[in-house]
């Protein structure tokens, strides 16, 4: 048994300008893959006939699937149902559910209908109506040679809804799917090609159908096994992660496929501890990163942007004779940020930042780069100096993970 393909074709001139990021196809290609669909090729093309008339040749020519985003609204720049109606040589027909439905969303608004938005109700008679519970444009099916094409609006709420409600219950009833399984770990702090060095021999002896891939991001790297199973053979990737983790256990944070903030606020949570941030540099990016994952509320208190030295004197109670000795930019005044954020907040950990992340600012004594972190707890302190090398922004981002690694380590060590 072969592995069924897709081939995903998003359309409209916002997506190769960059008005718009092209963010239905990553979605849609994730559906997809849980499923065990293998993702052939992702395109972007304009509201241009030539160009989709070709993108839909290439798709068929290459993939069981295709699967279609954008070109279906009231303008006279949305092709696409006009361009599918010439491509499966059918001819517009009025689908009165349809019309229902773009008449009922109109007088909701107490809007008047117009005949752009009627024309929407109007589908090639070739194809099989998708409804759009979140909208007026129809979604549309057509089958050729055993393939499916979906086509679908582009406004992602929308999309969504068609591909849960319509795409994959039509997928999984028209193929037999074979499974691709995926198993991630997050590792932090140690670049990808001291990882592929590490696992070099592991690589090299993987099963034929697992393989390895590497995907960096500042100062992390997320390695995933991919297991691509016929119905006769036996999965191997558990037995294969299992082996890889213990290559990697020393610098992994997380054995599935989720944020770093999240692996640490999982790590807080079994062990039923509580923490918060004194930030300088990094701006409340660290408490940020904790806040975008949902429940965080459970572990993280609070922070304290600190981002002057009035504030650390008065917010943090930071030591005037410190600020004056030894500069914002130190150990002695991490070490007062993270201790007294931790004694303000009441949590069972702390963390800290200060640091120069330019372009302008630094010193010959503390040139621009110069970064100090901390992780308290009521035991002990922990500190680390930084010396980034990048951007501002990529310096804020190497910084947190500098700084979520410090904790991973402060509490595998008991602290």
């Amino acid at each position: 048994m072969r592995h069924i393909t897709a081939f995903i074709i998003t359309i409209g001139d916002e997506l190769l300008i960059g008005q718009v990021i092209d963010t239905n196809s990553a979605w849609i290609a994730q559906q997809l893959n849980k499923r065990g669909i293998w993702i052939e090729q992702k395109i972007s093309v304009g509201d241009d006939e030539e160009q989709i008339r070709q993108a839909l040749k290439e798709a068929e020519q290459n993939s069981d699937i295709i699967i279609i985003t954008g070109g279906l609204g009231p303008t006279k720049d949305d092709l696409t149902k006009e361009i599918l109606c010439k491509y499966f040589k059918a001819k517009l027909v009025l689908n009165e559910d349809a019309l229902k439905n773009v008449q009922a969303h109109f007088t909701k608004l107490n809007l008047p209908l117009l005949d752009a938005n009627y024309n929407q109700a109007m589908i090639p008679d070739a194809c099989k109506p998708m409804q759009n519970t979140r909208g007026t444009a129809p979604g549309m099916i057509f089958e050729k040679d055993e393939k499916l094409f979906f086509s679908m609006p582009g406004v992602p709420h929308e999309m969504k809804a068609m591909v849960e409600n319509f795409v994959i219950p039509e997928i999984t009833e028209h193929f037999k799917l074979s499974p691709i399984r995926h198993r991630t770990i997050v590792t932090l702090i140690v670049g990808e090609s001291f990882l592929a060095e590490r696992l070099k021999d592991f690589e090299a002896h993987l099963p034929a159908n697992i393989k390895l891939a590497y995907l960096p991001s500042t100062r992390m790297v997320r390695l995933r096994l991919t297991e691509h199973l016929l119905s006769s053979e036996k999965s191997m990737i558990d037995e294969q992660f299992k082996k890889l983790q213990n290559l990697v256990a020393d610098v992994m944070i997380a054995t599935e496929d989720i944020s770093v903030s999240e692996a640490i606020g999982k790590i807080l949570l079994q062990k039923n501890k509580t923490i918060a941030s004194a930030e300088s540099c990094t701006g409340g990016y660290i408490a940020h990163l904790f806040t975008s994952v949902p429940g965080a509320s459970q572990y993280f208190y609070g922070s304290v942007v600190s981002y002057v030295n009035s504030v650390k004197e008065n917010m943090l109670d930071v030591k005037a004779a410190t600020l004056a000795q030894f500069t914002a930019v130190s150990e002695e005044t991490v070490k007062e940020m993270v201790q007294n954020v931790r004694l303000k907040m009441k949590t069972d950990y702390a963390v800290a930042t200060t640091g120069i992340f330019g372009p302008d600012g630094g010193t010959p004594q503390t040139p621009v780069g110069t970064v100090w972190i901390a992780v308290a707890s009521k035991h002990a302190t922990k500190t680390q100096q930084l010396n980034l090398p990048y951007t501002r922004e990529l310096n804020t981002q190497a910084t947190a993970m500098y700084v979520f690694d410090l904790l991973r380590r402060f509490i595998v060590e008991g602290n």
